[in-house]
């Protein structure tokens, strides 16, 4: 199986600092939808895991994540490809769970749900260092997009063999050996 794991705010749809709290707020990257759809044509296997501390800090219910996560995977759908899984971390930075990035507790749920011992050569795409650093624990391998928060966590340190993209697009093409 061909697994790749992204995360989602940041690197599907735009991230806010103030949280995506709404169906109306989620909206797509450019060229993200058509990316994920590549990935499905081409054989892959897609995983989405997202922290959604917004659940904890009652910004939103879980009726309003799942829109969401219905409205991503309709749009992903409408374009002949689809998400196989996705796992979201509900609780807060101080909330003491195993899920929360950078602990790998979303990743295990991953590996798991696929029967699989670890997530070994598994591409992990985040816009940030947590997300790599969570996949990296079951040896995933780390791609930075620069989309949400990713401009300013390539300023910074980011674990070694981290591969650093504009967006999903450029890491769907470099994957698939795709020139845009």
């Amino acid at each position: 199986m061909k697994l790749i794991v992204l995360d989602r705010d940041g690197v599907i749809n735009e991230d806010s600092d103030a949280y995506v709290k709404s169906l109306d707020e989620w909206i797509p990257i450019p060229g993200s939808i058509q990316a994920i759809v590549r990935l499905c044509k081409a054989g892959w296997t897609v995983a989405v895991a997202t922290n959604q501390s917004g659940l904890a800090r009652g910004l939103f219910d879980a009726t309003t994540l799942g829109d969401m996560h219905f409205k991503m995977q309709q749009l992903v759908m409408e374009e002949g490809g689809r998400i196989d899984l996705i796992v979201h971390c509900p609780h807060g930075p101080d909330d003491g769970c195993d899920c929360r990035k950078p602990l790998p507790g979303l990743f295990q749920q991953i590996a798991e749900h696929f029967h699989l011992d670890d997530l070994k050569g598994v591409p992990v795409v985040g816009d940030s260092q947590r997300d790599l650093l969570a996949g990296m624990r079951l040896g995933g391998l780390p791609y930075l997009v620069r989309t949400g928060k990713g401009l300013k966590a390539s300023e910074g340190t980011l674990p070694t063999d981290t591969q650093v993209f504009d967006d999903l697009a450029a890491v769907v093409d470099h994957l698939l050996g795709a020139k845009r």
